[in-house]
């Protein structure tokens, strides 16, 4: 690997940006890079080879800063929040039976011959892409946006851990020692980080880093990230629950803000779109386009996500435009793609159908964001509501 791979490789996560910075079709930033491996990559011309070992590591970097992007906006601390977790947890056990059943049935009659991954790809939301979306319309403060954000949470935090079951080579037991044993070292690393905090010596270096730029806050955030994924590897377990057991405890402890920001500019400015441009090298669109089978695939997952959450919502009695918003998902159907293609469990065909679904979701969380904005109006200020005199 050279810097001018490097350079193609930055290149093409600038096409991110550059799409979702358009005035009237504003795509997420993944899409363009997901596009720009797709030409680059097996569908098109062939220029980035996935297979090259820096560049399948680095990738790897890359998951494991994605999920603990994932784990960071979840949205543990807020108080509104916490109150409606009590019907998110409904709303997650209703969609989660009706996944089930959709996984079952779309084993029968799709090229997908795996119910539980399916019934994973068909519940998962993710808060990384509806929170952004319901403070932009204004909902985080009503009722109603928080219990579809807590819906979106309960099911982000759920798929996450249901992913290793049913797509990580191994035993259940395996899996289960391994996700306790990162997490143990997740809460230890930070409980020493917080107790560090208070000790005068690292509030001197800290002040010291800050001063002189060392960025010591994201040297130790990166080596417990690190630290997290290498133990995984170890135990048998994926790093995606070592990224994101990492992010979490740092929604959940909310503090340092400032290490947050530091990592999540190294994974969003290089290894982020990294991780997404390897990705879209390694499918194959061409094999959706030409293989009905695939081509099924994608569509029978698209109409089950959004079925299942419209179904859901409609079951709890929320509005259709709340199970449209919770459709939106990514980070969980990337980390499938990514460990299927990695063990075989998926051909590039039905990764890339998956995908598709993934960008349907994304659509459709949308037109829901704008649909119940229009539908509940939003708090009027005191000026606004005073009558004339």
């Amino acid at each position: 690997m050279t810097f001018g791979d490097l350079a193609l490789i930055v290149a093409c996560g600038l096409a991110g940006p550059l799409l979702a910075g358009l005035p009237r079709f504003a795509p997420p930033v993944v899409v363009g890079e997901i596009a720009a491996g797709v030409i680059l990559g097996r569908t098109g011309i062939g220029i980035v080879d996935p297979a090259k070992p820096t560049l399948a590591f680095f990738a790897e970097v890359g998951f494991a800063l994605l999920m603990f992007s994932v784990g960071t906006a979840l949205p543990l601390r807020d108080p509104a929040l916490r109150k409606s977790f009590g019907r998110g947890a409904t709303l997650v056990a209703i969609s989660a039976v009706l996944a089930l059943i959709a996984g079952f049935a779309l084993a029968q009659i799709t090229n997908l011959h795996r119910p539980l991954m399916i019934a994973i790809l068909v519940v998962t939301s993710s808060a990384a892409l509806v929170m952004p979306a319901l403070e932009e319309a204004g909902l985080t403060k009503l009722q109603i946006g928080m219990v579809t954000a807590a819906w979106v949470t309960l099911a982000d935090i759920g798929s996450v851990i249901a992913v290793p079951f049913v797509v990580v080579h191994g035993s259940s037991r395996n899996v289960i020692f391994g996700g306790l044993a990162v997490l143990a070292a997740t809460v230890a690393i930070w409980a020493v980080l917080r107790t560090a905090r208070q000790q005068e010596w690292f509030r001197h270096y800290r002040r010291l880093s800050h001063r002189r730029g060392w960025g010591l806050d994201l040297r130790i955030s990166l080596l417990a990230l690190f630290i997290l994924s290498w133990l995984a590897l170890k135990i048998g377990t994926s790093i995606l629950v070592a990224g994101f057991c990492a992010g979490a405890i740092v929604a959940l402890v909310g503090e340092p803000k400032r290490l947050v920001w530091e990592v999540l500019g190294i994974a969003q400015g290089f290894f982020v779109p990294l991780f997404f441009v390897v990705l879209g090298a390694q499918i194959s669109l061409r094999a959706l386009v030409t293989s009905p089978a695939d081509l099924l695939l994608a569509v029978a997952l698209s109409v089950a996500i959004v079925a299942v959450h419209v179904v859901a919502a409609r079951v709890a009695r929320l509005p259709l435009a709340s199970g449209l918003i919770a459709t939106a998902q990514m980070g969980v159907p990337a980390a499938v793609v990514a460990v299927g293609l990695q063990t075989a469990m998926l051909t590039p065909g039905q990764a890339a159908a998956i995908l598709a679904a993934t960008l349907v979701s994304v659509g459709v969380m949308s037109v829901g964001a704008r649909l119940l904005a229009a539908e509940v109006p939003t708090p009027q200020s005191d000026d606004e509501a005073a009558p004339a005199a």
